[in-house]
């Protein structure tokens, strides 16, 4: 087994590491850098890391939670489109660390690390926390955990049941594949700059299997989202924003095979129930 082995020197803060070379943090970027020695080895910890594992961190920043990863012993892809921060990132030339300057939201994990399955992490930028989720989710099958730091109140609307008015799209489509748990807080003064909001830690668990089986992946998900684009609307008339799902008059038929009351609200539906009425649908319509 190969030894954890922590990188040579701990890093500056933020601030002094930018300000040594001439740099700022970039709006654009949605940079928010987190050098919280407690927060980032609690972070570490509760991604559940072992010696040999791969392990992909999304928007790697400064390298500040990737040298308490690699104190794991795990092998480390640090994902970083700024080119600035990548060429810092090249800097520390860490063991089993391996800089990928390219966006985070486009990257192939297996492709990336030439293995079927691995492990993703990082501090997320707010305005890509739902591409980068959704890019998660389209690779799930390489995702054994995913630990993210996300804005609080993205991470209580992922963790919401059905029921709760929290409760949405991302709740459906990534509790069908993944336990999901809110398992840290984390002040907005802990990140420089500060921002606005405070954040968490969410925890994402692939399941042994989904949450009810489906027919079709694209159509489950064309399925949930055509549910919460009216999601004020009953879930028959919701449906309806989708034709190209099913004929008009088959919407009662396949609720009725699912078992479902087309009178509920789109919200109060689980995962395992939308994969029922998934899985009953007829075929789209053919093109016109």
């Amino acid at each position: 087994m190969e030894p954890k082995t922590p990188p040579p020197v701990a890093l500056a803060p933020p601030q002094r590491m930018l300000s040594a070379r001439g740099l700022r943090p970039k709006d654009s970027f949605g940079q928010n850098f987190l050098a919280h020695e407690g927060l980032l080895r609690q972070m570490v910890a509760l991604a559940e890391l072992n010696p040999g594992d791969r392990v992909i961190e999304l928007g790697a920043g400064l390298g500040h939670l990737s040298q308490y990863l690699l104190e794991t012993g795990a092998e480390i892809w640090a994902v970083e489109k700024d080119r600035d921060m990548a060429q810092i990132l090249r800097e520390h030339a860490w063991p089993r660390f391996h800089v990928v300057e390219e966006n985070a939201v486009k990257t192939e994990f297996a492709v990336l690390t030439a293995q079927p399955e691995g492990k993703v992490v990082g501090n997320l930028p707010y305005h890509l926390s739902a591409p980068l989720l959704f890019s998660v989710l389209r690779q799930a099958s390489f995702v054994r955990c995913a630990l993210f730091c996300l804005q609080r109140e993205v991470v209580d609307r992922l963790v919401a049941p059905p029921g709760n008015r929290s409760y949405g799209l991302l709740s459906v489509l990534l509790g069908h594949k993944f336990a999901l748990e809110k398992l840290l807080s984390i002040p907005a003064r802990c990140f420089f700059p500060a921002p606005k909001v405070d954040s968490a830690v969410l925890r994402m668990r692939r399941l042994p299997s989904p949450r009810g089986q489906v027919k079709d992946e694209a159509r489950f998900v064309r399925l949930v989202k055509a549910a919460f684009s009216r999601r004020r609307k009953t879930l028959a008339n919701a449906l309806k924003s989708d034709m190209g799902l099913f004929e008009l008059q088959s919407i009662p038929q396949s609720l009725e095979a699912a078992q479902l009351d087309g009178g509920r609200r789109p919200e109060t539906l689980s995962a395992e129930e939308f994969a029922r009425l998934e899985a009953v649908l007829p075929l789209p319509l053919p093109p016109p």
